[in-house]
């Protein structure tokens, strides 16, 4: 049983029982379509809403207080015919810091290769075994993923089973005209997110994800000084992954959800040691730079 079912009620009525895991908010922006029917994105909204919500993605059991607080962003900017649409998706999610009232975040993406068919009235179904459309399938990726990462951050490579059903819905999606899916098409789609992530060249990734969380701000409240320590210790192993990978999508998937909470968490150490992270930072996440040097002044 993985770590994190600890934080999990292990007695629950049969109702509770098949409680979902996500307490996800979705939205669906189509403002920049000329003369966009609202009621159809309203049904889209919804369709997203049951979809995410309503079914069951993994095997445990969550209290209402255990949830997995995210949100889906989809933003339509083009209507390519009656029923397809461009835009992109951004996808957040955090995870309670354990004694403490402070989420701390653990994923945000956002997906520029967003392009899909929807038929209004027409439920959302999610097919594990094929492809089930592009909007089902682009939703279940980054449901899977986002399981993956707040299991891993309770019990070291405790993800691995959802990260192994994302890459099974990029197998699936192989057959899809739309991108984000395939090998050659881009170093930073979905396909390289899940793959990268799998693969044992980024497992000190993992171990660092989980050891921020567990021994790092989860002992936040206990003390500080030595969570904190532990935080560094954690960001100082992602070193070989830039060494090997440097600038990788992944890497800037962890640092798009942690920059700031990194930044914001120094601002109170010593001198020896803001400087210490700051080298560290602004060599392994150059995108925030400007950030870390801030900690400097």
């Amino acid at each position: 049983m993985a770590l994190r079912n600890l934080f999990l009620v292990l007695m629950l009525s049969f109702s509770l029982v098949k409680a979902q895991e996500l307490n996800c908010i979705v939205n669906v922006d189509a403002r920049q379509i000329d003369g966009s029917e609202r009621v159809m994105f309203d049904e889209m909204q919804k369709a997203i809403f049951r979809l995410v919500n309503a079914r069951k993605w993994t095997k445990d059991s969550f209290k209402n207080d255990e949830k997995i607080e995210c949100s889906i962003l989809i933003n339509l900017t083009e209507r390519l015919s009656n029923t397809s649409f461009r835009g992109n998706i951004q996808v957040q999610a955090s995870r309670p810091v354990y004694n403490t009232s402070y989420k701390t975040p653990i994923m945000n993406i956002r997906d520029e290769d967003f392009v899909i068919q929807y038929n209004q009235f027409e439920p959302l179904l999610y097919n594990e075994g094929a492809y089930s459309g592009e909007l089902t399938q682009i939703i279940a990726f980054y449901i899977y993923m986002m399981l993956g990462y707040d299991y891993d951050s309770f019990e070291e490579e405790g993800g691995t089973i959802y990260f192994q059903e994302a890459q099974r819905i990029v197998n699936n999606a192989q057959s899809s005209a739309q991108k984000g899916w395939k090998a050659f098409e881009d170093q930073k789609n979905r396909y390289w997110l899940v793959d990268n992530h799998l693969s044992a060249r980024f497992k000190p990734l993992r171990k660092s994800f989980y050891k921020y969380h567990i021994n790092g701000f989860d002992k936040m409240q206990q003390d500080i000084i030595q969570a904190r320590s532990v935080v560094t210790e954690s960001l100082e192993a992602l070193l070989p992954v830039h060494n090997v990978a440097p600038s990788s999508y992944n890497m800037q998937v962890f640092f798009y959800a942690k920059s700031q909470e990194v930044a914001k968490l120094y601002e109170n150490a010593t001198p020896a040691e803001i400087e210490k992270i700051s080298e560290l930072l602004i060599r392994i996440d150059p995108g925030n730079a400007n950030r870390y040097e801030k900690l400097r002044r």
